[in-house]
């Protein structure tokens, strides 16, 4: 559903943006078209999900406590029920804000053959709600097979449904699965992008996430503008016009990202579509908390030995104007993450999956990356739409005018701590107010909502 003309200047008129201004924000980087240009798509690298690599822990028998995996296993594991406790969700609930008459759409390649039963699952062991799962299979013909790619993207399916719903229990679930073909570098990104349109188009949900990247500058024609990867917006585009919210995950490797040979970039770099100005980026945080999800430490930036929280500079777009009032950090171009939520693989999040071919890794396991941390958010906006009673599309301009004016009082929580330099790059240290490492910091969810869903 779009916002209305009259909400939209409303919101433009309360953070001093102009029409013109939005106009420059959707198309100052490039004309979008309804497809990769021709000739360009040896130019497009492999989307990969933001979950590889920062699965700790399959085939467990049953959920531990935070106190045992911490003496057991050396980290952090927390449960939905902890991330609601700390975000401090219940008053929502209590007050009937639970995502009814909302629907989040995930997007992954190849999905999981197995992600209702798994869902059911996960919900009875945590007394949540169930719900149905409404599959939409979208491209090229494929077909399950176990491959380590498509176990891969199976894994962040599952991890992406379960936290979605967890934090917006009666939203509706719509996962677009979309067959990526074996030439991945030319089919996965246009194929993501052209589902993601056709679901805005058809309104088939209120809020997009999206929990995968390639580095800017795996995009063979970056030293050249990027033209390849500009082309490829015209769903963030569509989504904007039709006031459908946008997420990106900021990527695990902290201020840098992994060249399309795999190893890491030994310098500065950032990934999209987190760093498209139309996404609004969700970076990773390391939660403290113990067995009943109390907080006995303040959140900092994730830098746990096993990834830290994308963040940086874009190589690509320049600064939007919803970012000037931090322009000391950003400089001219776009800056990452907008905000963060819990990503750090000490401090996982616990899934249920059964996917696996190999039945011993059938069962409980343990998962972070800030591929968690976006289908949290997605919750949050959920939560924000229904309470708003219409869909607030780009909330970035309202997030940076919320960071920039009554931060505290709108819900956003200042996290203060940590770098995210990674792999022998520096990165960029925590601050007050926005940084390049958590954004503007986290949320205590029941403020930040009733913020955000403020005309």
């Amino acid at each position: 559903m779009a916002r209305s003309n009259a909400r939209s200047r409303s919101l433009r008129a309360a953070a001093g943006i102009t029409a013109s201004a939005a106009a420059v924000l959707a198309f100052s980087a490039g004309a979008p078209g309804s497809a990769v240009a021709a000739g360009t798509s040896a130019a497009l690298p492999k989307p990969v999900p933001a979950s590889q690599g920062n699965v700790l822990a399959k085939g467990m028998t049953s959920v531990l406590p935070t106190s045992v995996c911490l003496s057991k296993i050396h980290i952090r594991c927390y449960t939905p029920l902890q991330y609601r406790k700390a975000y401090n969700l219940a008053p929502l609930y209590k007050s009937g804000v639970n995502g009814k008459g909302r629907t989040i759409v995930i997007v992954d390649s190849f999905g999981s053959p197995t992600i209702q039963k798994d869902l059911n699952t996960f919900d009875a062991a945590f007394g949540l709600p169930g719900t149905k799962v409404d599959v939409r299979k979208w491209g090229s013909n494929w077909s399950w097979t176990g491959t380590s790619d498509q176990l891969g993207w199976a894994g962040e399916t599952t991890l992406d449904v379960e936290y979605a719903h967890a934090i917006a229990p009666d939203a509706k679930i719509v996962l677009v699965e979309t067959g990526v073909a074996e030439t991945e570098g030319t089919t996965g990104f246009p194929e993501m992008m052209a589902a993601e349109k056709y679901a805005v188009d058809h309104h088939w949900g209120d809020v997009i996430s999206q929990s995968f990247g390639a580095t800017e500058n795996t995009f063979t024609d970056y030293a050249t503008g990027a033209q390849s990867l500009k082309a490829l917006r015209f769903a963030f585009v569509d989504a904007y016009r039709k006031g459908i919210t946008v997420l990106g995950a900021s990527g695990d490797q902290g201020a840098t990202d992994a060249t399309t040979a795999g190893p890491l970039y030994t310098k500065r770099v950032n990934s999209w579509p987190s760093s498209d100005p139309l996404v609004t980026s969700v970076g990773g945080t390391q939660l403290t908390l113990n067995d009943n999800g109390v907080r006995t430490a303040a959140d900092k930036v994730w830098n746990d030995g096993y990834g830290a929280g994308g963040g940086g500079i874009s190589g690509v777009f320049g600064r939007p104007f919803y970012q000037n009032g931090v322009s000391k950090a950003t400089g001219a171009h776009r800056g990452t993450p907008d905000i963060s939520m819990s990503a750090a693989v000490n401090g996982a999040a616990w899934t249920y999956s059964s996917y696996d071919p190999n039945p011993k890794n059938d069962g409980w396991g343990l998962t972070g990356g800030t591929s968690e941390a976006t289908p949290i958010f997605a919750g949050i906006v959920a939560l924000a739409d229904q309470k708003a009673g219409h869909d607030l599309g780009l909330i970035n301009p309202k997030l940076y005018f919320m960071g920039e004016r009554n931060a505290t009082r709108d819900g956003i929580v200042d996290v203060t701590t940590g770098n995210n330099s990674y792999s022998g790059v520096t990165g960029y240290n925590a601050t007050k107010g926005y940084d390049l490492a958590s954004g503007w910091g986290t949320i205590n969810a029941t403020l930040f909502v009733d913020a955000l869903a403020r005309r």
